[in-house]
């Protein structure tokens, strides 16, 4: 019987590599000299002093990891503190901030379809973490265009009757392309539901003072917007947040399972991304200096014939014929001392293969322009 398993495994693998799906794990060491435009540690802020100096102190003082779950032990004063100010940031009553963004938006969506007839309007183009949250929740789930408020509104209407929640991102984590989030609200708001917005890619690049997609479009603190985000992006850490009001993280922290029964961000990440985000939220320079950049990726590689998304934050693709393609691609870029995302389906949407280039504030601008060259000159 375990053969059988193995067999299979190998069939399934076999049939991936001839779809050119195949994926590979490649360990990189601390300073392996590759020019990074695929992490999205977008403002440079992972390395920067100040955050490294507290993660130090914060890993002497409760050591490596927080020991249990936050119910049990651990919740410390690190995580109550990067809470306190992440709801302040982001203009809301209170945040929960979880081990992963991943898991932010399974317990967010879980809290918010509770009520068994709840139907869920999901964007086509939403993260996975997103698509597998609304399966796991079992709600009814109903997917719109993209970016289309007038198919929102039309599936909205088709659930007169019952409970709702519109879940999109702000910005869209391929194409880097924003959501029309005031738009969705006043949809939203007219039929009686709630937003969800997955503001991972926005969080620390758009804003006053980088607070985000949802804060750009005058939607702060509303009460029928719930916002999820990551910190492993512009704050350059990891874990994940659910901001809103306290009614519902509180319903969060004596409900959620991801929550719940999850061991807790360790200390020292919860102290590091606390102090990124006081970097990121006096940060204009260096979200300035990301879209000049990004500006400037989407003109030389238009002025050499190849197709790009307009970014409107720090994520820019550029696309190739197909996935074969796009893996040779990023192979002679990876050659070449660069690293770049390589999107194929199921990432994307079927015959869309593309490089997913981000920007990062802290790579020297002169290697910034060099690997500009490095994808033209690679380029299929």
């Amino acid at each position: 019987m375990v053969s059988s398993w193995v067999r299979e495994w190998q069939r399934q693998a076999e049939r991936r590599a001839a779809a050119g799906l195949t994926r590979h794990l490649r360990p990189r060491g601390p300073d392996d000299g590759i020019v990074d435009l695929a992490g999205n540690d977008y403002l440079g802020l992972s390395r920067h002093p100040e955050v490294i100096a507290a993660a130090e102190s914060a890993v002497k003082a409760y050591g490596l990891g927080s020991t249990g779950s936050r119910l049990v032990r651990g919740s410390t004063e690190a995580h109550a503190d990067l809470e306190h100010d992440l709801a302040r940031w982001l203009g809301a009553e209170a945040a929960l901030v979880f081990s992963s963004g991943y898991l932010a938006n399974l317990g967010a969506v879980a809290a918010l379809v509770a009520p068994a007839d709840t139907v869920v309007i999901s964007d086509a183009y939403n993260h996975a973490s997103l698509i597998d949250a609304c399966r796991l929740a079992r709600a009814r789930t109903v997917v719109t265009p993209h970016n289309d408020p007038a198919a929102v509104d039309a599936a909205l209407a088709g659930a007169a009757d019952q409970p709702a929640v519109v879940v999109t991102e702000s910005v869209f984590s391929v194409d880097g392309d924003a959501a029309p989030l005031a738009d969705l609200h006043r949809v939203v708001r007219r039929r009686g539901a709630l937003l969800l917005v997955d503001d991972a890619h926005a969080l620390g690049m758009l804003g006053p003072a980088g607070a985000g997609g949802v804060a750009a479009a005058g939607l702060a603190g509303e009460p029928d917007v719930v916002v999820t985000a990551t910190l492993s992006k512009s704050l350059g850490a990891a874990g994940g947040v659910v901001v809103g009001p306290a009614a519902l993280v509180r319903h969060l922290v004596e409900t959620g399972r991801p929550f719940i029964f999850d061991t807790g961000l360790p200390p020292a990440v919860a102290a590091g991304a606390h102090a990124a985000l006081r970097l990121a939220r006096d940060g204009d320079h260096l979200r300035e200096e990301v879209r000049r950049r990004a500006g400037d990726l989407v003109r030389g590689l238009t002025a050499a014939g190849l197709r790009t998304t307009a970014p409107d934050a720090a994520v820019v693709s550029v696309f190739a014929p197909d996935a074969d393609a796009a893996l040779a691609w990023a192979a002679a870029c990876r050659d070449r001392g660069l690293a770049v995302g390589c999107f194929r389906p199921p990432s994307t949407p079927d015959g869309s293969s593309r490089l997913r280039l981000t920007i990062n504030a802290g790579v020297p601008r002169a290697e910034f322009d060099r690997a500009l060259e490095v994808i033209v000159e690679t380029a299929p």
